[in-house]
């Protein structure tokens, strides 16, 4: 049997090293430019546990002439549908920037009511622990201010990790339910703002 010859060492290399630059472009090429909204820019990537994420879509939280945040999601891949939004693999981050001062009380009542409207009610027991634990970490804060930008990641194996200005809060949570029951209050059936969940979902901002 004829013996094929060893490519050079440094043509492994140098091929290994192409291999590894291509995999760390692909979503620096998909992705879309910065969206600035109301004067608050989101990136197009965002780094969560190591894992480039691409902004999927930015949505603006209004009643009226009131506007009280922009969010963004940023997800593995584009999703433009609630299912794709739920099923993304590896890590996730809803990114929220403040237009306005307000206290985390207010937070906590439209994150439970909103978990409470999305989340099926034989699920609601499993998660009354931890939304009490996340609640916490929002009470803690006490009062949100004008360009606060908070971070809702999820790490893998890890939990629902809230930031607030870049700066850790708590311990994660544990339970891909939970984040699955945050991400419905924004892009769910019964959405805190249905313009802002077609702006996450890669529509035009409202």
């Amino acid at each position: 049997m004829p013996i094929r010859p060893q490519l050079p060492r440094r043509r492994l290399l140098l091929a290994a090293a192409t291999v590894l630059a291509v995999a760390t472009v692909v979503p620096v090429a998909e992705a879309a430019a910065p969206t600035k909204v109301e004067g608050e820019t989101f990136a197009s990537i965002a780094t969560v546990a190591g894992q480039p994420l691409l902004l999927n879509g930015v949505g603006l939280r209004a009643v009226a002439w009131f506007k009280g945040y922009a969010a963004g999601l940023y997800l593995s891949t584009h999703a433009r549908t609630p299912q794709q939004v739920l099923a993304a693999t590896g890590a996730k981050r809803l990114q929220i920037r403040m237009l306005v001062d307000v206290d985390t009380i207010e937070f906590i009542k439209s994150f439970d009511k909103g978990v409470a409207r999305n989340t099926p009610a034989a699920e609601m027991p499993a998660l009354a622990e931890r939304v009490e634990r996340f609640d916490a970490l929002l009470r803690a804060i006490g009062k949100l201010k004008k360009r606060d930008v908070i971070d809702l990641d999820w790490l893998p194996g890890r939990g629902l990790q809230l930031a607030l200005n870049g700066a850790p809060r708590g311990a994660p949570i544990p339970g891909e339910d939970l984040y699955a029951a945050l991400l419905r209050i924004f892009v769910g059936e019964r959405p805190a703002d249905p313009e802002m969940k077609i702006g996450l979902l890669g529509g035009p901002v409202g």
